[in-house]
């Protein structure tokens, strides 16, 4: 049985040595099986996928990938997202920081009928790191990258990290 607790404390010790293989490992454990991944470069590629911004307001405020649509976590309205978003034959990538919560949020959206939902494996750190950009909310690049908190920040090797007031654990 998959213990969390333990789990996250050994990545606390070996994250920072193995980097992205372990974001790999975390995000093989942690995402949703049954939602498909969209690799990075899948993405940077394909101009015409829907990019979707799974995070809180505050998270997507630092930045967030050119031409994000914010569509929120905690806050997602499945009836505003139908209204926003018609086409339920086009493909839609969601992301997070990492992949969990996005993943969550692409099962919701394939529950009302969208039938093209990925979940961006790794998420915007995996973006950042890989060396694409990120804009803020004036659509300039930036290098400010909201690490959730502490513990998912070691995941994040490029960028500047930003830790805001709700995620300080």
């Amino acid at each position: 049985m998959f213990n969390e607790p333990i789990f996250f404390g050994m990545m606390l010790v070996i994250m920072p040595v193995f980097g992205q293989r372990t974001l790999d490992n975390i995000m093989d454990k942690l995402t949703h099986k049954e939602m498909p991944l969209a690799s990075v470069t899948e993405l940077a590629v394909n101009p015409s996928y829907y990019r979707l911004d799974a995070r809180s307001p505050e998270e997507f405020n630092i930045s967030h990938l050119p031409d994000a649509h914010y569509i929120g976590y905690k806050d997602f309205n499945a009836i505003e997202f139908t209204q926003n978003f018609p086409d339920k034959e086009a493909t839609y990538v969601v992301y997070c920081s990492v992949g969990i919560r996005s993943g969550k949020i692409g099962k919701k959206i394939k529950d009302l009928g969208y039938t093209n939902i990925k979940n961006l494996s790794g998420g915007l750190f995996k973006w950042v790191n890989d060396g694409y950009k990120i804009l803020d909310t004036t659509g300039q690049p930036t290098q400010k990258v909201h690490a959730y908190n502490k513990f998912w920040g070691l995941l994040l090797n490029n960028g500047e990290k930003v830790y805001g007031k709700e995620n300080q654990d």
